[in-house]
């Protein structure tokens, strides 16, 4: 079964003309041109158009996303990925709107608005509690007044380069890379170079037990099933536990 472009459009609330250009860059090629002329799209063009629009929504751009969805030809792989991003944002806005029922019910019934109740799930900072209990009071304060002071840009920015390198790690485990080799280790460079532009942190602090660190987070992506959606799963957080651990032990 396929669908024609202006099905594709309407169910996947875009345009026909993004469609378009998302062939016309190689991104998204029809599986089959009618003879009448139009696209039309089979199931795995659906399914990497899901993955197009996730990674858009991520905040990266065509190219990117191209080289995202190059990277990562294993489908369910790359998929369960986006999904731990999807439920880390998913909880957020489950506690936004439950913050802003309370409000209206309160405003409604000319109840008492409980001001810290206000605001929950607008900012990071419900992760508060368990940075201090990880990295002290001093790490949570650095790294607060920093994420505030990216602003709005400057997050999404971030929050891009997150996503790329979470793709990069899980394609190299998709392709049996070795966690010691040259790739790998390429990884994990980049991997501590962006742990270090966040403030507090050991990784960014002078004299900071750097390798201690870096082998720990590694130890966490795999003990705590929130971390190792971001990496494809068990499998890929140890794929980037023992590649940190191995370019921790050579360079740090």
């Amino acid at each position: 079964m396929d669908w024609s472009i202006q099905e594709v459009a309407r169910i996947a609330g875009t345009t026909s003309r993004t469609l378009r250009h998302y062939d016309d860059v190689g991104l998204l090629p029809p599986s089959r041109i009618g003879a009448n002329g139009y696209r039309y799209y089979d199931r795995s063009t659906l399914v990497r158009l899901q993955r197009i629009l996730l990674l858009r929504d991520l905040g990266l751009g065509l190219p990117a996303i191209a080289e995202a969805l190059d990277n990562e030809t294993a489908e369910a792989r790359a998929l369960s990925g986006h999904l731990g991003w999807l439920r880390q944002e998913q909880g957020r806005l489950a506690r936004q709107i439950a913050s802003v029922e309370r409000t209206i019910t309160a405003l409604e019934g000319g109840e008492e608005i409980m001001a810290g109740e206000m605001f929950d799930g607008f900012d990071h900072t419900q992760y508060r509690e368990e940075v201090e209990e990880r990295w002290g009071r001093d790490a949570y304060a650095s790294g607060d007044a920093w994420w505030r002071g990216l602003g709005p840009d400057g997050q999404r920015d971030w929050k891009a380069r997150t996503a790329e390198l979470s793709q990069a790690w899980i394609a190299a485990t998709e392709s049996g890379e070795q966690p010691g080799g040259d790739a790998a280790q390429a990884l994990a460079k980049r991997h501590v170079e962006w742990l270090t532009g966040v403030p507090g942190t050991p990784a960014a602090v002078p004299g900071g037990d750097i390798k201690a660190y870096v082998i720990g987070l590694g130890e966490m992506y795999v003990a705590d099933d929130r971390f190792g959606a971001n990496y494809g799963g068990r499998d890929g957080a140890e794929f980037v536990r023992d590649a940190l651990r191995a370019y921790a032990e050579r360079e740090l």
